[in-house]
């Protein structure tokens, strides 16, 4: 299985909803076993730069590449690319 997490950064804070409703539309694409996008708690004592957490599960390769090649993931860059300052993302087997 493959964890796929995506953080990102508002340019503004009143851009946060409007972040995650970009990001809600890759709920519809059928290609993960979970998929959660949620606003940070921003709780950490050190550091809480980051507004938006996507996090994702696929059974392979395969099925990442299927949900980044589908037309609502360019959907969802496409809104989301211009509220957005940051955007980490960090892929990992278990």
């Amino acid at each position: 299985m493959i964890r796929h997490i995506v953080l990102f950064a508002a340019k503004d804070q009143a851009q946060i909803e409007g972040i995650i409703e970009g990001l809600s539309v890759l709920t519809k694409i059928p290609h993960p076993r979970r998929l959660e996008i949620a606003r940070n708690r921003k709780s950490d004592q050190l550091g809480n730069d980051i507004d938006v957490v996507v996090y994702g599960e696929f059974d392979s390769d395969a099925e990442l590449a299927a949900y980044k090649a589908h037309h609502l993931y360019q959907e969802s860059i496409r809104r989301v690319r211009p509220l957005r300052e940051l955007r980490f993302a960090a892929d990992y087997s278990v």
